[in-house]
């Protein structure tokens, strides 16, 4: 039998170094956020990046961003993300592939 690995413990093998003067990922206007009904990308960001905070909005950590751009695709019709690749030298190594 496998073991089962979980997808945390996959998440911590991969290396990201991030790149303070620049961040690749920015939330255009908190406002919008507020008024966001579903606020998907706190809940379809696969590395947690996004999160409720207590006044309503929406708080963004791009440090461990697998920069699959999920964030782009369940924002859209409000077009509050701003999202480009990081700079060479920067962003997530992966791990196993």
């Amino acid at each position: 039998m496998v073991p089962m690995v979980k997808v945390e413990e996959k998440l911590y093998q991969n290396r990201y170094i991030v790149d303070e003067s620049r961040p690749h990922i920015q939330i255009k206007d908190a406002d919008v956020c507020k008024s966001c009904e579903k606020q998907a990308c706190t809940f379809c960001c696969p590395a947690a990046c996004y999160s409720k905070n207590e006044l309503g909005s929406v708080t963004l950590a791009t440090d461990g961003c697998l920069e699959c751009g999920t964030c782009r695709v369940v924002c859209q019709d409000k077009g509050n993300i701003a999202w480009d690749y990081p700079r060479g030298g920067y962003g997530i190594s992966y791990k196993f592939g």
